[in-house]
Order: structure tokens, then C-alpha cells, then sequence
């Protein structure tokens, strides 16, 4: 898989396909272009960035995703390619028969990954993790004690050091940022999810019939602690008010140039991605029973 993420933001562009490559066009500047397969994510944030079907569907079928963004900046759709796997009716067929007692099992391994991962990081930022860790051997198949949330009612105050902070995605604070690294995560769950056969919309946890991404919500749980890394960062540099602009966006994005230790290697956040998607389809088709989860969180090389 290719790890190029691209944001059309800075200025007005039309994009065009020739020869395999995405050709931008700016004015009063000498057309680039990129390859397609070179494409994990492009996202048009400007409002003035126009494209043909054949970028779309020459981006889809490089295996890229295409996020499409609102006039706040903040990402409003996704598109992702639908012929990824040579063996995706069978593997879809298995997913949409997966038994409930399954879908539990494998929602406590992700909810224990994502207290795991706060704690991580909460002991990384202060040496204190408000009590995370002791609630993860509590949570259940299923989590039918809301553990999850319990563990956020914690984690945000603690993080920013702000006992009024509320995740609230419509808010104009550090929640923008939060929002935008989700989002592009989001993307990369959502391709590796179809890279492996799988469908992005039927989830273990999350139903919602409105909702073409619930596989990608359930595996993106465990891998937020890494935006929110990010975004403790910049707001420290910067400030919850920072304008949405190129500069933050390219800080924030940094993770994805960050390696992650896991089984005794350096890998990128796309090969963790891409070995926890092949892990769920193997458990799909019986040849395991868990979940490949990384603690990414903690132990993060940058290179």
C-alpha cells in the first residue's frame, strides 16, 4: 500500500487524469502531477477544487480514497474503491454471517485496546493515567457496562488538562483538529478494510443505517489516541484557536510519517492498519480468534 496523503487546501485547483497520474492545475503555475497508485488519500478541502469523474474513478481504482470537505474545512464525505479483493463475495458472505457472540469477543478486544492506548498515552504525556488501566480487565464481551465511556469521562479532561473539555465535534476548539485526524485515519481504516475483502459498512459495534462506515468506526477506536497525540502537540505550539489552515493541517498529519514499534520492528501506522484489517477477515473465515491491535500509543519512533 502506498502512504501518500495529499490536501488540496492552499489555493483553487482543477484536476484532470492523463497517462495514470492526477495532473493539478493552478493558476499562474506549471501543471504537477502525481500517480494515481502513488494515492492513498487525496482530500479537496478548497471549495474551488474541481475534478472530473475519471479523477474519482481513476482514484478508486488505483485502490485510493477520495475525501471530499465542508466549508469549515472539515471532512463531509469518502469514497472508496469496491473491487479490492479477488475474493471479496465470499469474504463479504462471511462477514455478514459472523455470530453475535464473535462480534462481542472482538468489541472487547477493541474497546480493552483503546483504554490501553489512552492510558499510554495519558502516562506518556503526565505520568498519570487517572485510573485507565485498571478498568480494562473489567470490561466484558460486548461491553454491556459502557466501560468505554467510563474511560472517556476520564481521558478527555486529563488530556488536555482542562477539566471543562468535552469531545464535541461541533465545537470550535481543539475538537477542529480532532476531527480532521479522525477523519484521515478514518480513510486509511476504510481502504485497508476493502484492501482485505471486507465491507466497510458492516460493523461489529456501531449500526447505524445511516452510517456507510462502521467496520472502519469499530477499527478506527483503538488508533485515536495517535491524533490525539498530534493534536496535544499543536495545541500546546499553537493554541485551541489555531485557524484550520495548511500549516496545522501538515503538523497534525505528522503521524503519519511516524514509525510504531510492533512485534520487535518499526512499522507505518498503514502496515499496522493494513495487518489489523487481514486479521479480521482471518477471524471471519476461522482461521483466528483475535484481533491484530499494536499498542501504538506507546513507544512511537518518529522518523
Amino acid at each position: 500500500m502506498t502512504e501518500r496523503v495529499l490536501d488540496l487546501s492552499e489555493e483553487p485547483a482543477r484536476l484532470r487524469v492523463r497517462y495514470g497520474q492526477l495532473v493539478i492545475r493552478r493558476s499562474g503555475m506549471p501543471d504537477a502531477a502525481v500517480p494515481l497508485v502513488d494515492l492513498a488519500v487525496l482530500v479537496a478541502s478548497n471549495p474551488q477544487v474541481s475534478y472530473t469523474n475519471a479523477v474519482l474513478a481513476g482514484l478508486a481504482e488505483a485502490g485510493g480514497t477520495f475525501i471530499t470537505c465542508d466549508r469549515k474545512h472539515q471532512p463531509a464525505g469518502m469514497l472508496l474503491p469496491l473491487r479490492s479483493h479477488s475474493l471479496q463475495a465470499e469474504r463479504f458472505a462471511r462477514q455478514a454471517s459472523a455470530s453475535l457472540p464473535t462480534r462481542k469477543r472482538l468489541w472487547r478486544q477493541i474497546v480493552r485496546a483503546k483504554i490501553r492506548a489512552q492510558s499510554n498515552l495519558l502516562k506518556k504525556l503526565y505520568g498519570n493515567d487517572r485510573g485507565l488501566s485498571a478498568l480494562i480487565s473489567r470490561v466484558k464481551s460486548g461491553d454491556p457496562q459502557n466501560l468505554e465511556a467510563q474511560a472517556s469521562r476520564r481521558y478527555w479532561p486529563a488530556l488536555f488538562a482542562d477539566k471543562s473539555f468535552r469531545r464535541d465535534p461541533d465545537r470550535e476548539d481543539q475538537n477542529r483538529f480532532l476531527n480532521y485526524g479522525y477523519a484521515i485515519i478514518r480513510a486509511i481504516v476504510a481502504r485497508a478494510i476493502c484492501a482485505a475483502g471486507l465491507h466497510p459498512s458492516l460493523g461489529l459495534h456501531h449500526h447505524n443505517r445511516y452510517n456507510a462506515f462502521c467496520l472502519a468506526d469499530d477499527l478506527l477506536e483503538p488508533l485515536r489516541p495517535i491524533a490525539d497525540e498530534a493534536v496535544v502537540g499543536l495545541v500546546k505550539r499553537r493554541g485551541a484557536s489555531a485557524p484550520m489552515n495548511p500549516e496545522t493541517k501538515e503538523t497534525l498529519l505528522e503521524f503519519i510519517t511516524w514509525h510504531y514499534w510492533f512485534e520487535g520492528e518499526s512499522r507505518t501506522l498503514f502496515d499496522i492498519v493494513s495487518r489489523t484489517a487481514s486479521s479480521l477477515a482471518a477471524v471471519f473465515n476461522g482461521k483466528r480468534k483475535d484481533l491484530i491491535i499494536p499498542e501504538i500509543s506507546s513507544g512511537t519512533a518518529k522518523t
